[in-house]
């Protein structure tokens, strides 16, 4: 659930700040808060993931009690304690409001993901479900007085590495009245007992830069010794109850039962994080039911 609210949150802002972006203004506020911070490189443990970022020079990391001040008091989304770090780039610090963007990093612990699918997988159909499904939720969006949003394409088409166990796909979205597109790029790491996620927004105009840099990020992250994809023991280890398809169109929200239960929960947190909830849970919900109908 946090994901997908704070993926859409964070899309939101970016129509949000679009005068300030004009600007170039940044609050005394914010300059503070930006200056507090404690940005670390070299290598990265990220225990909780049994992984580690091999960072360059290109990168920045900051530890999860920075990313939650970044993400809550700098971007407005409401606390995510699953949220591991940040990786923030060198040339887009976070000070400028025309360049800058992150990576906020996750993990998932829910088993592991077979990737017997992979090569399978028509993800124009899926593209074309989860169109339909973030359609037909605009009219519950708009009854209860919340702009559109449509989702416009693959703004990269999802690609899996099998030699790397590595999957990765962008998204662009438009929300109704916003000048700019959002553009939505994730990665997603399989371990051998989960998957770590990688989750970058910017706007559109930023495609071609983040499309490249994410490509830089796909190359520092592993998992630990032991705790690789290939290292899965089939006799002593959990199972995931989805496969790669499901990674893309949102398996966490897809359980059984959590739409309902979600969307009330929701009703507590900032409007821009309701619009897109609804959009994904409605597209993930649909692409799901018709996959069982066939």
């Amino acid at each position: 659930m946090k994901s997908i609210v704070r993926v859409f949150a964070v899309l939101a802002l970016i129509a949000g700040c679009e005068a300030a972006a004009q600007d170039n203004a940044v609050p005394k506020e914010a300059l503070q808060l930006i200056d507090s911070l404690h940005f670390r490189s070299g290598k990265i443990d990220v225990d909780a993931a049994h992984a580690a970022l091999n960072l360059n020079d290109e990168f920045r990391f900051l530890d999860a009690a920075d990313a939650q001040k970044v993400l809550s008091q700098l971007w407005g989304n409401p606390p995510d304690r699953e949220v591991l770090g940040m990786l923030v780039p060198v040339a887009a610090p976070l000070s400028d409001p025309k360049k800058s963007w992150a990576v906020v990093i996750t993990y998932k612990n829910e088993g592991y993901v077979s990737d017997k699918d992979a090569a399978g997988i028509d993800y124009d159909a899926m593209l074309k479900e989860m169109q339909e499904g973030t359609a037909e939720a605009n009219a519950e969006r708009k009854r209860l007085g919340y702009p559109e949003v449509q989702l416009v394409g693959w703004a990269t088409k999802p690609h899996y590495d099998a030699s790397t166990n590595k999957l990765y796909w962008a998204k662009e979205l438009a929300f109704d009245g916003g000048r700019a597109h959002a553009l939505n790029y994730d990665i997603r790491v399989l371990g051998r007992g989960g998957y770590l996620s990688l989750n970058a927004v910017a706007g559109m105009n930023q495609l071609h830069q983040i499309e490249s840099e994410m490509q830089k990020v796909l190359a520092l992250t592993e998992f630990d010794a032991g705790q690789r994809y290939g290292d899965f023991n089939a006799s002593t280890d959990k199972v995931a109850a989805y496969g790669i398809a499901a990674l893309v169109a949102g398996a966490i929200a897809a359980k059984a039962g959590l739409f309902a239960k979600l969307f009330v929960l929701l009703l507590a947190f900032k409007k821009f994080a309701i619009v897109g909830f609804i959009a994904v849970a409605a597209a993930v919900r649909k692409f799901f039911a018709r996959g069982n109908s066939r």
